[in-house]
């Protein structure tokens, strides 16, 4: 029998009792570079321009510059490659091969939201409105009621690109979506939380004052149209070219009296994506290629030519080989996928006293006990699942136990309560180890949802060690 001093029982800390003041500090510090990161990438295309321009500054180049010859790979080549404004993969080259495999942490910075429909402008009973489509998995009553924000693009007739922020600004006007008044509201009450509001209700209110020409017929449509094509020249039609997402209008906050959470629309998953572009940033000379890889569509089956299922991660492995090897062949190219090991970067569900009875407790995730390790997710058996191997998921413990990385690991709750899914799979696919690893949040999927800035850092910090091992 072991003696008394040997500890056979386990339980994992609370990561903000280990830390010194010193690194308290450190804590707070990096969560404001996050906070600004929130507030400057509220959809995927500003989450890319961001990315990138941080990138530049840390010493990355584009691919291009290397396939046209105008750069030499080499180790410790810094790289980024752009997939089509909507996702992005960094990479330092390692003194190994590519072919021998990389250290990946791949996260996605798409988030639930609401679309403009192609054609959106309406106007009824006075008012100018806008039809949504909501993408991702929303909790439609959530959306009523909060200032929102519109985001995105429109291609008008002459091909110009044109950016649309409408609702960030002090003295921007915010959007809303209405709900009935209690007094009225018995109809509404009777049926299931799923069906009080409806995906058609997601109706944006956008104006009311009517044009003066009697001639016109929808009269606050017409001004509405008007304004827009004062500051912007759009017209109507230039809508069915248009990538316009509505958001939470506002900035990231502090929650708390100690200032210890954060507050913010988007952190699944671009808190993961944020503590992975760092960490890359602070690598130079990995022995394996080091990557961190930021894509789209996660929340819609990560599908389409930005999303994990489509080959772009494939196709740019492909071209770096192409540029390390004089003998190319695409057996290099599948050897290198299957040899590498991979976090995939994605957020988990945290305890809520509120909400105690959808969690396991004994496996569930708790807020600010650090980086969160999910063996699987999937929905109840399992269904599809990564479901970590037990020698990668021990590989990954030593990396964080040997550089006092504080973890815990969790479900995403209890068995037949239901379920999700992240991009592991698909990498899985390849023959990789892949192992789900990120922030546990609270709210995940509401306007706004919270995270433990502890468990931030701690994210940060591990994803830098497992990138550098």
């Amino acid at each position: 029998m072991p003696d008394k001093k040997h500890k056979l029982s386990f339980e994992f800390k609370n990561a903000w009792e280990t830390m010194d003041e010193k690194e308290k500090d450190d804590v707070f510090k990096f969560n404001e570079g996050y906070k600004a990161f929130l507030d400057n990438g509220k959809t995927e295309r500003e989450c890319v321009k961001e990315i990138i321009k941080q990138a530049k500054e840390n010493g990355y180049k584009n691919i291009e510059e290397f396939i046209n010859g105008n750069e030499t790979l080499k180790e410790g080549s810094k790289i980024y490659a752009n997939n089509k404004g909507k996702a992005v993969a960094l990479f330092v080259i390692g003194k190994e091969l590519i072919e021998k495999g990389m250290h990946v942490v791949g996260a996605h910075i798409d988030s639930p939201r609401l679309d403009l429909k192609p054609f959106p402008l309406y106007e009824d009973g006075g008012l100018a409105l806008f039809k949504t489509h909501y993408y991702g998995g929303i909790r439609k009553y959530q959306w009523t009621t909060i200032p929102l924000a519109l985001h995105g693009v429109i291609i008008n007739k002459k091909g110009e690109k044109i950016n649309i922020v409408i609702g960030e600004e002090e003295n921007d006007p915010v959007f809303f979506i209405t709900d009935l008044l209690p007094h009225l509201a018995k109809d509404q009450n009777e049926k299931k939380l799923s069906e009080g509001i409806t995906g058609e209700g997601l109706n944006i209110l956008i104006g009311s004052i009517p044009y003066k020409d009697d001639e016109i017929k929808e009269k606050v449509k017409y001004n509405i149209l008007k304004l827009l094509y004062e500051k912007y020249g759009i017209e109507e039609e230039d809508f069915l070219t248009a990538e316009i997402e509505v958001v939470p209008a506002g900035k990231a906050k502090d929650v708390g009296i100690d200032k210890s959470l954060v507050g913010a629309y988007g952190q699944d998953d671009r808190v993961c994506s944020y503590t992975a572009m760092q960490a890359i940033f602070k690598i130079s000379n990995p022995i394996k290629t080091a990557v961190t890889l930021l894509v789209d569509k996660e929340e819609i089956g990560s599908v389409g030519n930005t999303g994990m299922q489509s080959r772009f991660f494939e196709n740019t492995v492909a071209e770096l080989i192409a540029l390390q090897s004089n003998d190319f062949s695409i057996l290099k190219v599948r050897r290198a996928l299957s040899n590498s090991k991979v976090l995939s970067a994605d957020v988990g569900a945290g305890f809520d006293p509120n909400f105690p009875d959808v969690l396991d407790k004994r496996n569930a995730a708790f807020i600010g006990k650090g980086v969160l390790i999910s063996k699987y997710t999937g929905a109840r058996g399992k269904s599809g699942s990564n479901d970590a191997n037990a020698e990668f998921l021990a590989m990954v413990r030593k990396i964080f136990y040997e550089n006092n990385i504080l973890w815990q690991i969790g479900e995403l709750g209890k068995v037949d309560q239901g379920g999700g899914g992240t991009i592991a799979y698909i990498l899985a696919n390849y023959g990789a180890e892949v192992v789900d690893c990120g922030v546990p949040l609270l709210s995940m999927h509401a306007p706004m949802e919270i995270a433990s800035k502890i468990d931030v850092y701690m994210t940060y910090k591990a994803y830098k060690v497992f990138l550098e091992a």
